[in-house]
């Protein structure tokens, strides 16, 4: 499970969030290898700046699969990169305009696992989500997060 928070384009956001490893292991050497996992998150964003008659948050629900490159062991520092799907409940907030409620969300993120049992992990990510100008505008946003993991 996992919470993370960020700040990004003048919104504040949230989310909650489950993941299942994958239990695959590519490009395995002596001490690396690329692994992943499915991250379900429901997610907020809120923003305070907007003027009347503007939308001040979004609801938002993704499905990510994550490549993460990390020791074998399951401990220590690792980076990860990914590409989602995004469901917003409204296609504006403040002046941005997302134009469709469908959006892409990729990342890219640094951390630490950590903990008796690599039960912890710290990281820190930077997203952004966008349409890929399936419809215009397309605004997109962009998020600077700390996420806090727990392994069961």
């Amino acid at each position: 499970i996992a919470i993370e928070g960020g700040r990004g384009d003048g919104t504040d956001m949230g989310r909650i969030g489950v993941q299942w490893d994958w239990k695959k292991r590519w490009f395995e050497g002596a001490e690396w290898h690329v692994g992943g996992y499915w991250d379900l998150a429901l997610g907020d964003w809120e923003r305070s700046d907007v003027l009347p008659g503007q939308n001040d948050s979004i609801t938002e629900i993704g499905l990510t699969p994550v490549f993460r490159l990390q020791r074998n062991n399951l401990r220590g520092p690792y980076a990860e990169a990914a590409i989602g799907f995004h469901l917003l409940s409204k296609t504006s907030l403040g002046d941005k305009r997302f134009s469709t409620k469908f959006q892409f969300g990729d990342h890219l993120g640094i951390g630490y696992r950590f903990g008796a049992k690599g039960e912890y992990d710290l990281s820190f990510r930077y997203q952004h989500l966008s349409n890929a100008s399936i419809k215009r505008p397309n605004d997109g946003i962009n998020f600077s997060q700390v996420r806090l993991q727990y392994h069961f």
